[in-house]
C-alpha cells in the first residue's frame, strides 16, 4: 500500500512539473490585435508650428530646452490597421472597398525616444516594432547627425537588423503619407523597391545592421540609400548617401551606385552603359552580369597604397545600327573602351569620397588588417584615418569581358 501511494505521489508530481511550465509560459502574452504594429517610420526636423501641441506631454514646457544639443524632431509612423492588411493577391485579407491599410500619425520631441513617448500618448495600444520594415530620415536631419537615432533603435530589441534605413530628399513625412499604386501597404512598396534593387544587382545589400557595423568600424564609413519622391507618389533610388561618422556629408549620382558595386565586387551585375568603339559612329549597350574585385595593400615610400583590380563579365544587349557587323576585333575594341571608361569612372568616385573623407570602401580596414604595425603607429584612431584617407594612393585596373552577344537595332 505504501508503495502504491508513493508511486501515485510521484506521478502527480511529475504531472505538475510537466504541466506547470506550459501554463506559466503565456502569462505575459499579448495578442497581435492588442498592439499598434509600426510598419514604417519617417524622421524630420520639426517646424515651430508642430511643437506647440506637444508641449508639456513628456516634460515641462520650456522654449529654451535643449537635449543633447539637438533640434526638435518630428516622427511620422505608419501603423497597420487590423483587418485591412491584404493576405494575398487582389482584395484578399478583408481590405477591399478602398479602405486605408495604415494609419499615419505624427509626434515631435527633443529626441527620438521623447517623440515616441509623445506618440504613445496618442495611441491606445502599445507600439510594437517587430514588424518595422523601413526607417526614412530626411536629408536635413542626417546632415546634423543620426547618433541619437542609431542609439535608440539599436537599444530596442524589437527592431530587426535586416530593416532598411534610407535618406530622403525633402521631408520623410511625405513618403510616409504617399499612396503608391503597386502596393496597398505603402511601407511594403518601399521595402520591395529596395529588395528588388538588390536582387537585380542595382543596389548593394546594405541593410540597417551592416550600416551600424560600418559606422562602428575604425577604418570604414557607412552609407545609406538616397531616395526621393517622384510624380504620382512614386519613389526613386537616386544615389548613395555618404557618411563621415554619424553625419551625412555627400550624395552620389544614381550611376555611381553601380560604380561602387563594381569596386566592391558585388557579384550580381545589373548596370548598363553605352560605349562607342574607337573610329566608329555606332553605339553599343553593355550590361554587366557578374563582378569580382580584389584589394592589395602595400607600403610605398613609407605610406599605404591600395591596388584594386575589378573583373566584370557581361553581355552586349543592343546596337544602334543593323549595318554594323560584329567581329572579334570589334568586340575586343569594345572591351578596351569599356575598360577605359570604367577605370576613369571608378577613380572619379574614389576621389569624390576622398574629398569628403568618407571611406565607404573600407580601405582603412584592409590597411588595419594587413599593416597592423603601420596602423598602430601612424593612424590608431578613426578620426586620424578620416584625415589621412583624403591623401591615400589608390590604383585601379579594370578587365571587362563580353561573354554573350544577343543584339538587335534600337
Amino acid at each position: 500500500m505504501t508503495a502504491k501511494r508513493r508511486n501515485k505521489t510521484v506521478s502527480v508530481l511529475l504531472l505538475v512539473i510537466t504541466v506547470f511550465p506550459i501554463l506559466a509560459g503565456c502569462w505575459d502574452r499579448m495578442e497581435i490585435e492588442e498592439r499598434a504594429v509600426v510598419l514604417g517610420i519617417g524622421i524630420d526636423k520639426a517646424k515651430e508650428k508642430h511643437t506647440k501641441p506637444n508641449e508639456a506631454v513628456s516634460h515641462p514646457a520650456n522654449k529654451d530646452m535643449k537635449v543633447l544639443g539637438t533640434d526638435i524632431i518630428k516622427v511620422t509612423v505608419q501603423i497597420a490597421v487590423p483587418g485591412r492588411i491584404p493576405l494575398g493577391p487582389g482584395e484578399g485579407g478583408g481590405g477591399g472597398g478602398g479602405q486605408k491599410t495604415v494609419w499615419v500619425v505624427e509626434a515631435v520631441g527633443h529626441t527620438v525616444a521623447d517623440a515616441f513617448n509623445v506618440l504613445q500618448q496618442r495611441v491606445s495600444r502599445p507600439l510594437f516594432f517587430g514588424h518595422l520594415r523601413i526607417i526614412v530620415v530626411s536629408e536635413v536631419v542626417a546632415s546634423k547627425g543620426i547618433e541619437n537615432l542609431n542609439d535608440y533603435f539599436r537599444r530596442n530589441p524589437e527592431v530587426r537588423r535586416t530593416n532598411w534605413m534610407v535618406i530622403c530628399k525633402g521631408e520623410a513625412a511625405n513618403i510616409m503619407h504617399a499612396s503608391p499604386q503597386l502596393e496597398r501597404v505603402p511601407t511594403l512598396y518601399l521595402m520591395t523597391t529596395m529588395d528588388q534593387a538588390v536582387k537585380m544587382g542595382r543596389f548593394p545589400n546594405d541593410f540597417l545592421g551592416i550600416f551600424w557595423s560600418s559606422v562602428s568600424a575604425k577604418g570604414k564609413e557607412g552609407y545609406l540609400p538616397y531616395m526621393e519622391m517622384m510624380e504620382n507618389d512614386n519613389v526613386q533610388i537616386s544615389g548613395l548617401a555618404l557618411f563621415r561618422g554619424d553625419k551625412l556629408v555627400s550624395v552620389t549620382d544614381p550611376r555611381e551606385i553601380i560604380l561602387y558595386m563594381g569596386i566592391m565586387g558585388v557579384r550580381e551585375g545589373g548596370g548598363e552603359s553605352y560605349v562607342k568603339p574607337k573610329g566608329s559612329s555606332d553605339y553599343f549597350m553593355f550590361q554587366s552580369r557578374t563582378r569580382k574585385s580584389t584589394f592589395k595593400v602595400s607600403l610605398q615610400d613609407g605610406k599605404p597604397h591600395i591596388n584594386v583590380r575589378v573583373i566584370i563579365e557581361g553581355n552586349l544587349l543592343s546596337k544602334s545600327s543593323e549595318a554594323v557587323t560584329l567581329n572579334e576585333a570589334l568586340v575586343r575594341d569594345i572591351e578596351l573602351q569599356l575598360d577605359k571608361i570604367a577605370m576613369q569612372s571608378y577613380k572619379q568616385l574614389v576621389v569624390k569620397t576622398q574629398a569628403v573623407s568618407s571611406d565607404i570602401f573600407g580601405f582603412g580596414e584592409h590597411i588595419r588588417a594587413k599593416l597592423p604595425k603601420y596602423w598602430n603607429e601612424h593612424i590608431k584612431t578613426e578620426e586620424h584615418w578620416q584625415e589621412q584617407y583624403s591623401g591615400l594612393k589608390v590604383d585601379i585596373s579594370v578587365d571587362i569581358h563580353v561573354r554573350r552577344i544577343g543584339m538587335k537595332a534600337t
